[in-house]
């Protein structure tokens, strides 16, 4: 039987997709999410950027009041929205954000709610192109570190931070590699060329791409 590693604990409707396609699956969480506990001095805040729903999360309890919101993955607009959040700008990753902002909001003052592992690219972008933003880290990110003696057929990756973990203790993918986007793959890349990547940024379109895969096989 062909067996795939998630590098995240799946829903139950999620891990029926892959046994209903004879997928044996073996799954854990490479990576723990932990709150970080703040405050702001104003809690009216007129433009937010959050890059994932963990930062979402992280804020709810907060009651602050955001005017308008700026985010990563359609996850977390849907998350935003569901808590009657206004998103103003929504885009695949923090890149093509950051170009948005740039190009249609470059007049605006940001409040950027990050990950203590956050990339680069929209704050350098932020800093060429002067925009007014300050940056507060809401949650960390932790490596739950495992070794794997087991050959898999296919390992789906949800992150960086989720290869970073799985490559500490495992020092080669040695197998086909499931990405949920691009940002993942270009980490994936330091380990393999053997990468597939989802059409769109969701857990079920790494599913997706998993199945087609083997059943094309």
């Amino acid at each position: 039987m062909l067996t795939v590693l998630s590098t995240k604990n799946l829903a139950v409707n999620q891990k029926e997709l892959l046994l209903n396609s004879g997928i044996g699956l073996v799954e854990y969480d490479a990576i723990n999410i932990k709150f970080i506990d703040f405050n702001l001095e104003n809690v009216f805040v007129k433009n937010a950027i959050f890059t994932s729903k963990n930062a979402v999360k992280a804020i709810e309890k907060k009651d602050l009041q955001i005017e308008n919101c700026f985010c990563v993955g359609e996850k977390t607009r849907a998350y935003l929205e569901e808590r009657n959040f206004k998103v103003l700008e929504n885009a695949e990753n923090a890149k093509d954000l950051a170009l948005k902002i740039v190009t249609h909001h470059n007049e605006r003052e940001f409040q950027f709610f990050s990950g203590n592992k956050r990339r680069e690219e929209l704050p350098d972008l932020f800093r060429r192109k002067n925009i007014k933003y300050k940056e507060l880290n809401v949650y960390k990110t932790e490596l739950n570190l495992k070794d794997f003696d087991s050959e898999f057929d296919g390992i789906l990756f949800f992150s960086p931070s989720g290869v970073q973990s799985f490559t500490n203790n495992n020092n080669k993918i040695s197998t086909t590699a499931f990405c949920i986007g691009e940002t993942t793959a270009s980490e994936v890349k330091k380990y393999t060329e053997t990468i597939i990547v989802a059409t769109k940024p969701t857990i079920e379109n790494v599913i997706a791409k998993v199945v087609s895969h083997f059943k094309n096989k």
